[in-house]
């Protein structure tokens, strides 16, 4: 069954949180494979002194990582699947540390390392929560291995422990002065909507994603019905404020992965990850009886939508979005306030 959820947890907000966390994961990627690499050499030259088992919790993280990367784009809460893999690779580094030693590890240090990472995915309060799990974990394998090796050279944990309270403030004030000049360029002003540029990059993610899984991708085109109508006779303060509320409407109508983005004008798009053709003429459907039901901008407003599915075949949004613009016209020359699906000359049954 395609059913919907709230769109907010703990670490996210709304999909714009959602969306960037998800994107700053595929920036994060191949550097995190560098950062890999180069903690490998340094355990592979040390090896000799210090043996070979740190390899092992190394190995751990990177598989770790691999799963949440296969896994976070259709998972029902992204945000979850790669805050679990950043708790892992400190929990690694944590077992690292212990295997060298506890608090005279040299190692003690790298715990650091993930806190850097954390301002670039998450909100306040994901910086806050992973910074006090991280100060735990380095208590736990200096203090809680070897207090009294602590009390005669705290130096060992207060170093650490300063590096970490430092790193997170100032990762998170450039991240966070970052997020205000990028935010702008991927968010639709009006609406608070994903926008164009956000959708291009989201694209090719899914297509290297259908690929791999051989998942399907749906595909829902949205379009107010008779809008200039709407701004001729009510005026253009009242069309955004009905934008305004559609986008709310659809919005809370998807589920936690689906993605909502405004086109321009009074076209959205929205894509489902995972959506066979039943299950997108379903949305669809949900999405035109929702707008319907509601008034948005205090005025009674419908839309009429296009659909389509990649069902078996690798999602190729190009021609996905084509045959859903095909259906949205034939809804638009049908009668509009209709949904219509792509490859199909039937309405679409409403929902009972």
């Amino acid at each position: 069954m395609f059913t919907t959820s709230s769109r907010s947890s703990w670490l996210c907000r709304d999909e714009a949180d959602r969306e960037r966390v998800i994107d700053m994961e595929r920036r994060l990627k191949p550097v995190r494979t560098i950062a890999f690499a180069i903690l490998a050499a340094a355990l592979l030259v040390s090896a000799h002194w210090i043996g070979w088992l740190t390899l092992i919790p190394l190995a751990v993280a990177i598989i770790g990582f691999a799963i949440a990367d296969r896994t976070m784009v259709s998972a029902e809460r992204p945000e979850l699947v790669i805050a679990g893999a950043w708790l892992l690779s400190q929990i690694v580094i944590a077992a690292s540390i212990a295997i060298l030693g506890g608090p005279g590890s040299p190692a003690v240090s790298w715990l650091a390392i993930p806190v850097v990472t954390l301002s670039a995915r998450f909100t306040a309060r994901g910086v806050a929560a992973g910074l006090v799990l991280t100060v735990l974990l380095m208590v736990a394998v200096t203090i809680g291995l070897d207090g009294s090796k602590v009390a005669s050279h705290p130096q060992n944990l207060i170093f650490p422990l300063a590096l970490l309270g430092a790193i997170a403030i100032l990762s998170t004030a450039l991240m966070r002065s970052d997020l205000e000049h990028r935010s702008d360029s991927v968010l639709d002003r009006l609406t608070g909507m994903l926008n164009r540029r956000s959708l291009d990059s989201r694209v090719v993610e899914l297509e290297q994603q259908s690929r791999l899984t051989s998942e399907p991708v749906g595909l829902v085109l949205c379009d107010l019905d008779h809008f200039k109508a709407i701004n001729d006779a009510h005026g253009h303060g009242t069309g955004d404020a009905v934008l305004v509320d559609v986008a709310y409407t659809l919005r809370k109508e998807l589920r936690a992965f689906d993605l909502a983005y405004r086109l321009g004008g009074e076209e959205f798009l929205v894509l489902l990850p995972g959506a066979d053709a039943e299950a997108v003429s379903e949305v669809a459907e949900r999405l035109r009886l929702a707008v319907e039901l509601t008034r948005s901008g205090g005025l009674a407003v419908t839309v009429s939508c296009g659909a389509a599915s990649s069902g078996r075949l690798p999602f190729d949004y190009e021609f996905l979005f084509a045959q859903a613009d095909a259906a949205l016209y034939r809804a638009k020359a049908d009668g509009r306030n209709l949904v219509r699906i792509a490859g199909t000359g039937e309405p679409e049954p409403a929902l009972t």
